[in-house]
């Protein structure tokens, strides 16, 4: 007893009693404050990956192998992001059925569980864009006549100025963009599938996405004041139309015109003939 009186009366003796009390009361606020609610985040985390993982591999690993490091098949996704993950797959783009120029949009095989879970999985290897969240892709407030620039200076060229879609060179083809939902065309954006360039944020904005995706929704709804649409890919194929069926119509003239008919003198000439024979 005699020990623990002399260590009380030594100079640091108070410092270490706080130092003490102050790692006790850390303790019991993280208890009480629910740390251990955050505790269980990365354990969920940590189950969606190991689900992933065993979704890649029974879906995905037979064309880009079985840690994603790619093939001569498929690219290595170390490193594509979550993003990419859930544009493909939520497209049904990937898995594809076979080699092509390039993979069409289809139903997915997955719910969006799934799609998740392996996007989890492919960012755990490497980083990459992450799956943009609704603030990110919320057409509320977004600058539909900005949005319609940077859609003719960025993404007519290929996909039409209303997104209705175009060809590409080598088989491929810019897609239509009327079934895409905002998430898609966002991460689309990030992640450049296909034959599409990459437009990071620091090339377009966060804002300026929103803007364009604004556009391409609003355009949807647009009506069509002068009748059919024909497909809504310009003026091109307005002219074309008018200039084919113009064109049809002269033919259709010329050749009425220039039909043979039987000349009346002729006619009788010819049956004088006969009846003389």
């Amino acid at each position: 007893m005699s020990w623990i009186i002399a260590r009380r009366r030594h100079p640091a003796a108070g410092y270490a009693a706080i130092a003490g009390g102050l790692v006790v009361v850390g303790v019991l606020y993280s208890v009480v404050s629910g740390g251990g609610a955050s505790a269980s985040a990365p354990a969920q985390a940590d189950t969606s990956i190991a689900m992933g993982r065993s979704l890649f591999v029974d879906s995905c690993s037979s064309c880009h192998g079985l840690f994603a490091q790619g093939t001569t098949a498929a690219p290595s996704l170390i490193g594509a992001g979550a993003a990419a993950v859930d544009f493909q797959m939520s497209t049904g783009r990937m898995p594809a059925k076979e080699l092509g120029a390039e993979n069409e949009r289809k139903p997915s095989d997955f719910t969006q569980a799934e799609i998740y879970d392996i996007a989890a999985y492919i960012a755990s290897l490497g980083g990459g864009p992450a799956i943009p969240d609704a603030a990110q892709v919320s057409t509320a407030g977004a600058n539909t006549a900005l949005g319609s620039e940077l859609f003719s200076t960025n993404c007519a060229q290929c996909h039409g100025f209303a997104g209705a879609g175009g060809a590409l060179t080598y088989g491929k083809d810019a897609p239509a963009l009327t079934a895409s939902t905002p998430t898609q065309i966002y991460e689309a954006m990030l992640t450049g599938p296909e034959a599409m360039p990459v437009f990071g944020d620091g090339t377009i904005t966060p804002q300026e996405k929103r803007d364009i995706i604004a556009f391409i929704v609003d355009t949807r709804n647009e009506p069509n004041p002068g009748g059919l649409s024909l497909g809504r890919t310009g003026t091109v194929t307005e002219g074309l139309l008018a200039w084919l069926g113009g064109l049809g119509f002269l033919v259709l003239i010329a050749m009425w015109l220039t039909a043979k008919r039987r000349d009346p003198v002729q006619g009788e000439v010819q049956g004088e003939a006969e009846h003389r024979s």
